[in-house]
């Protein structure tokens, strides 16, 4: 469904949110095979540490909130690249919520990272696609956002927004030679998930879910999930009808 990438050599890269879990592995795995990287995150410390001892980085510290800071970025980038070949947005954050504990403050700082941080990047790099009329987007959302799950009442919105988001990038953006991936994990070992106080069933390592980025962007294809084992099943789940979807939930989750 996208060009297929048989050299990442020279690639113009840029990781928003490369200062920990999957979007440091990538950046760690795109400096093996050569890409140029720019690693845009909060956390400047953590960003220098990714990119130590790789010469074909630029740091670009900023906060996805902050539409400014993104635009900011975005120029530097440019002046030196004059161009971008594939964007990431990879930043996000999770905080467990359920009906009981609705926090409306919490449930906005979820909307504001999750779903308005990727709308800011957008402001700033689709211009920049549609002007060269080529590059690449991708997009990290969650399988969570397939359907209604305990614990992810404001997280799974979020989520599920991104996904259809990116599937209308892709109608409006690929007639326009332009890559659109939606990236959808399932459980991932990293610090946000290190919160949950649950048996994450299919659980695997930062570096296994890079490598199943990269291989999926090398093979053009638009929906990358994985691990498959895990996510199928939780498609599948989704065309049950719902008393029986409740219901395995329940018993699945004991939630």
């Amino acid at each position: 469904m996208n060009p297929k990438i048989h050299n990442w050599r020279g690639q113009r890269i840029w990781i928003i949110g490369a200062s920990s879990g999957i979007g440091a592995e990538l950046a760690r795995k795109l400096m093996a095979l050569g890409a140029k990287l720019a690693l845009s995150a909060r956390n400047l410390g953590a960003l220098q540490l990714v990119s130590a001892g790789y010469a074909e980085t630029m740091v670009l510290p900023l906060d996805i909130t902050q539409s400014s800071e993104i635009l900011t970025a975005r120029d530097a980038i440019l002046a030196k690249w004059e161009g971008i070949d594939l964007v990431l947005i990879v930043a996000g954050t999770y905080q467990k919520m359920r009906a009981e504990d609705f926090n409306l403050i919490a449930a906005k700082q979820l909307v504001d990272t999750n779903l308005n941080g990727p709308l800011n990047c957008l402001d700033a790099v689709l211009p920049v696609l549609l002007s060269q009329g080529k590059g690449g987007l991708g997009i990290v959302a969650s399988i969570a956002g397939l359907s209604g799950l305990p614990q992810a009442l404001i997280y799974g919105p979020t989520k599920a927004a991104l996904m259809n988001l990116c599937q209308s990038l892709y109608l409006d953006l690929r007639p326009r030679g332009i890559s659109v991936y939606l990236i959808n994990p399932g459980f991932v070992a990293t610090p946000l998930t290190a919160k949950n106080d649950f048996t994450m069933p299919a659980l695997i390592s930062a570096k296994t879910a890079a490598k199943e980025i990269i291989h999926g962007i090398e093979r053009g294809e638009f929906h990358i999930h994985f691990p498959k084992r895990f996510t199928n099943w939780l498609r599948l789940l989704r065309l049950l009808p719902y008393r029986l979807y409740f219901w395995l939930i329940h018993k699945v989750t004991g939630l």
